[in-house]
């Protein structure tokens, strides 16, 4: 949560909001979730057009933000969807974009695909995660070897959001020369995409095979390293102002509850031993939003301290959403736990984001490492 955002921002904020309760309300997602509809993309070009896919493109490539800080834009885009549990692509399509903005040399292939991504026309997905694996973005098992003047991919890819509505994946493959990616149709012979059971209603995932994948030599977006680490820190980013989105929502709904619920003629709220409960719930929420925001400032100025921070949002907001969507839920009493009540959604998607992108037992494990190699160059 930014709480000095410019009148520009809240413009931007307040047309996002309206257009997602017009559009994808929560009573959409429950029928699409019986239903067992996939992601109706049909209105993501419109989101398009609001600027959600614009924001982390610079303008000379059509691209621009409010308020000059894009990924910080793009945040509290992020946020608000988290509050409604919107199911559009925007963590996975912007990462893309990421990625192809930043690549050196783009070919002719891929300044079209960025701008039909930038458009609305076309939707891409991070095809990074691989199955039976931890989390481990730079050593792929996928390959990529040389053939003629492109490549040929094989492997296997999973936990790909969005992979059944996809146009395209950025693949990241291990080649001769080190880990590297290419951007890959999901048209093109030799992908199959298979679409995976998930706990979260209101994001589809899926596995993504890559069968002797022939692409050509524009297809090539760039060396993986440093660019992945960019990426997993837009990624994190985006997710953990997601779940803050998420909290927010359900602390906001608990409240509400305490307050409208009586108990031996008392309202819930007025009872000391659940005002402790708020107050722990309401710090923890705070610590959330003050570690993303950190987090977000950091990886858009390209700060030293960008990894360190990502990792300490993703770790902590990781564990504290839980404990706050839990004791929301057992707040709420015994309709806290029905189909019917809207929590159980909510703690399903904290309960994905904090499995993606590293678990909060990697992200420690990642700082403990920053922290070490700091004191080790320290000592020299």
């Amino acid at each position: 949560m930014q709480l000095d955002i410019s009148t520009d921002q809240k413009v931007f904020l307040a047309t996002a909001r309206k257009f997602l309760d017009r559009q994808v309300p929560l009573t959409s997602l429950r029928s699409a979730a019986q239903n067992g509809a996939p992601f109706d993309r049909s209105w993501w070009p419109a989101a398009a057009e609001l600027g959600w896919t614009a924001l982390l493109v610079p303008e000379e490539d059509g691209g621009g933000s409010v308020s000059g800080q894009g990924l910080t834009d793009l945040a509290m885009v992020a946020e608000t969807l988290g509050r409604v549990l919107a199911p559009g692509p925007l963590l996975p399509v912007n990462v893309v974009i990421a990625a192809l903005a930043e690549a050196h040399g783009r070919s002719a292939d891929l300044d079209k695909a960025l701008e039909a991504l930038v458009s609305g026309e076309q939707i891409a997905s991070w095809a990074v995660y691989e199955p039976g694996v931890e989390w481990r973005p730079v050593l792929p098992r996928t390959t990529a070897m040389r053939d003629g003047s492109g490549y040929l991919l094989d492997g296997v890819k999973d936990r790909v959001e969005a992979a059944a509505q996809s146009d395209l994946f950025l693949v990241t493959a291990t080649t001769p020369d080190g880990p590297a990616q290419f951007l890959v149709p999901a048209s093109a012979p030799g992908v199959s995409i298979r679409e995976e059971e998930g706990l979260d209603l209101s994001r589809r995932f899926g596995e993504v095979r890559l069968d002797r994948v022939a692409v050509g030599s524009g297809a090539f977006v760039g060396p993986g390293d440093p660019a992945i680490e960019r990426q997993w820190q837009i990624a994190l980013v985006l997710q953990t102002a997601d779940t803050c989105g998420v909290l927010d929502r359900v602390f906001e709904m608990t409240l509400q509850w305490a307050f409208d619920r009586y108990s031996f003629g008392r309202p819930l709220a007025s009872y000391q031993a659940l005002k402790h409960r708020f107050a722990d719930m309401r710090t923890w929420l705070e610590g959330c939003q003050a570690t993303s925001a950190a987090a977000t400032k950091a990886v858009q100025e390209r700060s030293p301290e960008a990894a360190e921070l990502v990792s300490v949002a993703a770790a902590y907001v990781g564990d504290r959403s839980l404990d706050i969507v839990q004791d929301c839920i057992q707040l709420h009493g015994g309709i806290g736990l029905t189909w019917e009540h809207d929590l159980h959604l909510y703690l399903r998607r904290a309960t994905v984001n904090r499995s993606l992108y590293g678990t909060p037992t990697e992200h420690r494990l990642r700082v403990a490492a920053i922290l070490s190699d700091a004191e080790a160059d320290g000592d020299e």
